[in-house]
């Protein structure tokens, strides 16, 4: 492998084991998820368990298939992370002092911050870095595998 292969792979596959190791944690535990999303106010009770189970599923499909460079999943990544950069100012702008829950309910990065803005840089951050794959992207004319390329294979 290349200097030009590590260039792309490395990046969307921290980024991508990111991802699969957060979800993976709030998977673990809905229940405590369930309560952190309950501490932002802006999804009603029922809707609490559904999100604490999907929004976590989404996030390690995500990071598996940026893992793998399967279509769609950098841009799944991009959506995650937009989304969680808006929740995050949302939060930060109210003025709340809670875990982000990015990490799930051990996360120890809550317990040395006790605030948004670390959580908040670390994904814009990361959100650059998927900026920089989109570009290598285009620059190499890169084109992610289609999933059903992938199964055909196995």
């Amino acid at each position: 492998m290349t200097l030009i292969d590590w260039i792309y792979k490395l990046p969307r596959w921290v980024i991508g084991a990111v991802f699969v190791h957060a979800g993976g944690l709030k998977l673990a535990d809905p229940g405590s998820l369930a309560v952190l999303i309950d501490a932002y106010g802006l999804v009603p009770d029922p809707l609490l368990t559904p999100i604490a189970v999907v929004l976590p599923a989404f996030e390690v499909a995500a990071g598996i298939g940026l893992i793998l460079d399967i279509k769609g999943s950098l841009t799944t990544v991009v959506g995650l992370l937009v989304l969680f950069l808006v929740i995050l100012g949302y939060g930060m702008g109210m003025g709340l002092d809670v875990d982000c829950g990015c990490f799930g309910p051990e996360d120890p990065e809550a317990k040395a911050f006790h605030g948004l803005k670390p959580a908040f840089y670390r994904d814009l951050a990361m959100l650059g870095v998927t900026a920089f794959l989109y570009g290598w992207r285009r620059y190499r004319t890169i084109e992610p595998v289609a999933l059903r390329a992938l199964v055909n294979r196995f």
